[in-house]
């Protein structure tokens, strides 16, 4: 005796505050995304474009105005799409610019927004991309900014969501005035992993045993087959990398570098 359940996608979340601007041209959009980034100045922000293409456009120019960002889509090998990842999970990095194809099964812990710089062309796909800001009772903010020429898929989000749109005033070009948010954590990269018998534990031992750094700044701890990376604030950056540099983990000391953007 079978049963169907489903879950409905389009339940509203009302952790999750929307807003739409129109833009005209390309640069008229990455200007509108500089100014939305440095007005709202989120911690931890997605930002959704529809081709890789463009993917590694904004996180280009984004890189050129200082914001600490990185890319993540199909052209970037495994070794980049882990570093892409762990770099943005641990909070060293402010900024991920994703393809849907790409940001398929992120799982990121207290995503503060999201923002689209291309509306999807299937609303469906809409309603996933800003599911993923506002959870676990958090409040979130989704961003999205649309040309004349996708007035079509604002109609199907509104149909879908069963919302009125209507586009805000771009706020004021005086926040392009303004320094991005940078972020207080820092990644070191380590030269062993799994394979050398490394465990996160091993990592938090080296960095906060004798003499060691103060444990409530250590973040998150990556360890893969052949590499390992860990989180540390930025005040401990330069004692942590000595820690491990010149302390041993397993009986043998490993390489370890600060990874920059």
């Amino acid at each position: 005796d079978p049963i169907m359940a489903k879950a409905e996608d389009k339940v509203e979340n009302t952790s999750i505050e929307q807003h739409f601007y129109k833009v005209d041209d390309f640069e008229d959009r990455l200007r509108a995304l500089q100014i939305l980034l440095l007005k709202h100045r989120p911690e931890s922000t997605v930002i959704f474009c529809n081709t890789k293409r463009v993917t590694q456009e904004v996180a280009d120019e984004l890189r050129h105005f200082d914001f600490s960002v990185t890319a993540l889509h199909g052209d970037l090998e495994q070794r980049d799409r882990d570093k892409a990842l762990v770099r943005f999970a641990n909070k060293s990095t402010s900024i991920l610019v994703a393809t849907d194809v790409a940001a398929r099964g992120l799982d990121i812990e207290s995503l503060d927004a999201v923002i689209n710089f291309e509306l999807s062309r299937d609303p469906e796909v809409h309603v996933h991309r800003i599911g993923r800001t506002g959870r676990a009772g958090n409040k979130g903010i989704a961003l999205s900014l649309f040309s004349n020429k996708e007035t079509n898929n604002i109609a199907q989000i509104e149909d879908y969501m069963s919302i009125e749109i209507n586009d805000e005033t771009m706020p004021s070009e005086d926040y392009l005035n303004e320094r991005p948010h940078y972020p207080e954590m820092v990644t070191l990269w380590i030269d062993g992993g799994k394979k050398n018998k490394l465990r996160p534990g091993d990592i938090l031992g080296a960095l906060t045993g004798k003499d060691g750094v103060d444990g409530k700044k250590v973040g998150k701890i990556n360890v893969f087959d052949f590499h390992a990376y860990v989180a540390v604030h930025s005040s401990i950056a330069k004692a942590a990398l000595d820690k491990i540099a010149t302390g041993k983990m397993k009986g043998r000391t490993f390489r370890v570098s600060r990874m920059r953007g």
